[in-house]
């Protein structure tokens, strides 16, 4: 028998990292590294190609276990189990009451009830929640921030009426007024009374918290990650400190709040976020001194993002958010709901929220991620991001208070703008394909038709009154590609775009590929072709096929044989564009050749202009 302390692979001599680098670099052949292998984050730091043991060598991340302080590592020690939530819109408690009996009968562990300020009545209640198991169940509810002590005191006398033990409820009111800032521009006024009274009100209910940090919001509003870190810190400061200096003890102004966090697409930096976010929260709350360390821990619910959400190839929204759902249960969440793939054209239908649990569950069921804690540990890329996004967010936070805190931030629209000026980046790095969203922007599905669908509006306030301050911008990353998409559709005049190939062979089916994905964003009708002998061939096959646009696709060299001869053969007779960006463009354009697609173009404002040309409105 082996020896049991005998390392495995020991006949092999180790590989330093440099070795790797001396290799790397032989394989490059001239190429550089920093330019060809190393990524540039939104987050403001490097990504490796590469990450080795001594990368995470006095890392605090790695220093605790599952369960303890920071809770880098989550909150749980023995599972990591969370809520599945399925949030249902009251418009009638007696059907809302109904649909909530049928989907814990399936899976569901978690409500959220939204519902209006006004609905709010013991009556109603009494109507939701019946036949509901309340200490079975974890119950969440969001109205008008102004009726939340009155929910409390009706939720609190609802559960001792139906003789449940206070202390086995748990849940959430949601009551955000900063909220109202950032996301509506709503000028609220002093909130502290309320804040502190809405503590108070939920004191017998220890599982209930009752303040939220909506960071979900800055997710869908396109927020980097590290600012919807930053800012959720910061946000969730500004909350323990006003009821701390209203007189809260510290110990129950932390377990009042609640963060309620996107989660993006961006797979492990969502793994390394929400680790790193538990683990300053948890010093942030250290400095205000509770009597007790589990007062430190971030209770974290986890949305799926509907920024990178899209109209068309919409199926595409269940890959995007079952990676997302996959990203958080793997950080260790308290709960997540996964929103509908239709969520963008329509109100979900049994159907689509249905597929949503289903989500959740294959996660539990099949994957087993609620049994294992914290399965990320140790990864040395994950270890190392989860180091560099706290350190960034840690600074985003840092500058915040340094300016008078979140909430003076927020009136001054310093919010506001950050975010939306990331959201405008991210939109404009979709029209240039730098941020990819399959089936819209690349790769879209040639015969889809949105046959009456329709962007639901991202306006989340229906007051007619100006609003006091800026508002976070929650269009979503596709929009522009879908009004460009829709217009087309709905001028009831399709273009058909015609691959001229010639030449190269190569050349010219990449090229023809890369147009037809290209021309497709717009909606156009693309024809590829196996290739022609001579452009006059295939110009008179493109107006036989009644073409409104020529695209010359072959290599860059033959371009300056076949460009020229194929315009003037087609002379007017239909629009011409020469795929690539050949050397010899100048000469091309001399020639009165205006049009040229390669990867270096603005896709969307390049198709937003080929519309105009052809009047398409």
């Amino acid at each position: 028998m082996a020896n049991s302390k005998e390392r495995l692979f020991a006949e092999f001599a180790p590989t330093t990292t440099e070795e790797w680098l001396e290799k790397i670099t032989v394989d490059l052949k001239g190429a550089d590294f920093a330019k060809k292998l190393v990524w540039r984050t939104n987050e403001g730091f490097n990504v490796q190609p590469f990450y080795r043991l001594e990368d995470i060598e006095g890392l605090a991340t790695t220093r605790a276990l599952p369960g303890e302080f920071p809770y880098v590592r989550g909150t749980k020690k023995n599972n990591n189990v969370w809520f599945i939530r399925q949030n249902i819109e009251v418009t009638c408690p007696k059907e809302a009451n109904e649909k909530a009996l049928y989907v814990l009968d399936r899976g569901v562990d978690s409500l959220g009830f939204h519902f209006k300020g006004k609905d709010v009545s013991a009556e109603f209640i009494e109507t939701l929640l019946d036949g509901i198991v309340c200490t079975a169940v974890e119950l969440n509810f969001k109205t008008c921030g102004r009726r939340a002590v009155e929910l409390a005191e009706i939720l609190k006398a609802y559960f001792t009426k139906k003789g449940y033990d206070l202390k086995e409820v748990k849940g959430s009111i949601n009551f955000d007024p900063m909220n109202g800032i950032v996301s509506r521009g709503k000028d609220v006024s002093d909130f502290t009374e309320t804040l502190k009274a809405v503590v108070e009100a939920c004191e017998e209910m220890p599982g209930f918290r009752p303040v939220a940090v909506n960071a979900v919001n800055l997710c869908n509003a396109g927020a980097y990650i590290y600012q919807e870190l930053g800012y959720a810190l910061a946000w969730g400061n500004e909350y323990l400190h006003l009821l701390t200096e209203a007189g809260v003890p510290a110990d129950k102004a932390a377990k009042a709040i609640k963060f309620n966090f996107g989660i993006s697409g961006n797979y492990f930096f969502e793994i390394a976020k929400f680790r790193a976010a538990r683990m300053l929260w948890a010093q942030i709350v250290k400095q205000y001194e509770p009597k007790c360390d589990c007062a430190c821990k971030m209770v974290a619910h986890a949305e799926t993002s509907t920024f990178n959400m899209t109209v068309f190839d919409a199926h595409v929204n269940l890959l995007r958010s079952q990676t997302e759902a996959m990203s958080a249960a793997i950080a260790g969440v308290d709960s997540i709901t996964v929103c509908p793939f239709d969520k963008t054209y329509e109100t979900p239908d049994a159907f689509s929220e249905r597929l949503a649990r289903n989500q959740q569950l294959l996660l539990k069921e099949e994957s087993h991620m609620d049994k294992i804690v914290d399965p990320s540990a140790g990864s040395y890329y994950i270890e190392t991001l989860t180091n560099n996004l706290a350190k960034e967010g840690w600074k985003l936070f840092l500058a915040v208070e340094e300016d008078g805190g979140f909430l003076a931030q927020a009136k001054a629209n310093k919010v506001q703008q950050a975010v939306n000026a990331s959201g405008k980046a991210r939109h404009e790095a979709v029209s240039k394909r730098k941020e990819i969203l399959l089936g819209t922007n690349q790769y879209p599905n040639f015969n889809e038709l949105a046959n009456g669908k329709e962007p639901v509006s991202t306006c989340c306030c229906c007051s007619e009154e100006a609003p006091a301050y800026e508002k976070l911008d929650f269009h979503r990353a596709a929009s522009d590609f879908e009004a460009l998409r829709l217009q087309t559709e709905k001028s009831g005049r399709r273009p058909k775009a015609f691959m001229l190939t010639i030449g190269n062979l190569a050349m010219r089916q990449a090229r023809a590929q890369f147009s037809c994905n290209f021309l497709a964003c717009a909606g156009y009708q693309v024809i590829d072709n196996l290739g022609f002998k001579t452009v006059e061939e295939g110009v008179d096959a493109a107006l036989k096929a009644e073409a409104d646009i020529v695209v010359l696709c072959s290599s860059d060299d033959e371009y300056a044989e076949y460009a020229i001869p194929a315009f003037q053969y087609l002379n007017g007779r239909a629009m011409f564009i020469v795929a690539g960006a050949p050397a010899c463009m100048d000469d091309l354009k001399a020639a009165g050749i205006e049009h040229f697609i390669h990867i270096r173009c603005n896709v969307l404002d390049t198709l937003k202009n080929f519309n105009a040309i052809l009047n398409i409105k």
